[in-house]
Parts: structure tokens; sequence; C-alpha cells
């Protein structure tokens, strides 16, 4: 997701069904309460950074 792949490449790549990446998927982004990806990608853009 980070990469910005679709589900289906990553379900490719990680060997599960596209319908697994989208549960998957949805579940981050409600954890996130993020609407999309691109919301997401925002959020992670602005977080501060703590090692």
């Amino acid at each position: 997701m980070a990469q910005g792949l679709s589900n289906a490449q990553v379900a490719r790549r990680l060997h599960m069904t596209e319908a697994s990446v989208k549960t998957y998927v949805s579940r981050i982004l409600a954890k996130l309460n993020c609407a999309n990806r691109v919301q997401a990608a925002l959020l992670l853009r602005d977080a501060p950074f703590t090692p």
C-alpha cells in the first residue's frame, strides 16, 4: 500500500486473494480514520517522526 500498488498488485506479491487485500486495506483505513489511501498517505506524510 505504501508503494502505491493496487490491491491486485499487492495480492500477487503476497500470494493472497484480492478480496483479502481489500479487507486488510479497509481495516487499516478504518483504524487510521481515513476514507481512502490518499488520506492515509497524507496522514503519514504529516506525522512527526520519532525514532
